[in-house]
């Protein structure tokens, strides 16, 4: 819808500036951009933009984290997940953390408008391709597999798989070394790996990191 007000996130500053000037010369005001999950998260509680259009693979944070945080902060906001994963996984997950929009950057970038167009009407919006799968998992047909890790626990997956030393992850998240400390621990029990090379590999099959 004209004059939608968006929140736009993605890692590499030559594809937000693309986008943005394909959604203004569209008649949308993209009143804030973000380089990673925290910075969508503070931009949006300070924006109140209508949608947030995210990637999900950022840095510091994901975009399917960021995500929940903004609706837990602002849940007027709707979003729309513009990424270059297609699999049934990452949509599914995309769809279970509120997102209402699911854009591939394979398809042209005209489907973004198109996304933006039915999200702002209250609708959703999935690219064309998406496998039934997920569409008779949305509607409720067939339940998703369950994520053993709590949002916290991913958060610090993400941070260690970054190269962040325990400190650093303190830091980042507001919380004590030994919390941390325990939440490591606890990730690797529930997903059984035990070195940090397998963490590393887990979260870029979980398109939490790039690869």
């Amino acid at each position: 819808m004209i004059g939608t007000r968006i929140l736009l996130a993605d890692d590499h500053e030559v594809v937000r500036q693309g986008i943005r000037a394909l959604l203004e010369r569209e008649g949308y005001d993209v009143v804030a951009e973000a380089g990673d999950g925290r910075d969508a998260i503070r931009l949006a509680r300070e924006h109140r933009p209508d949608v947030a259009v995210l990637d999900l693979t950022m840095p510091v944070l994901n975009g399917i984290e960021a995500g929940r945080a903004i609706r837990d902060a602002c849940p007027d906001v709707r979003l729309v997940a513009l990424t270059e994963h297609t699999e049934d996984s990452f949509v599914l997950d995309a769809l279970e953390a509120g997102f209402r929009g699911y854009v591939s950057k394979l398809q042209a970038v005209a489907e973004l408008v198109r996304a933006l167009g039915e999200v702002s009407r209250g609708s959703v919006f999935l690219s064309p391709g998406l496998s039934d799968v997920v569409v008779e998992t949305y509607l409720g047909k067939v339940q998703p597999p369950k994520d053993s890790l709590t949002p916290r626990e991913r958060e610090v997956l993400q941070l260690v798989a970054e190269s962040q030393t325990t400190k650093d992850i303190a830091r980042v998240l507001g919380i004590g070394v030994k919390t941390v400390e325990s939440h490591r621990t606890r990730i690797m029990s529930k997903l059984g790996i035990h070195e940090t090379a397998g963490l590393v590999r887990y979260a870029i099959r979980r398109g939490l990191i790039k690869a």
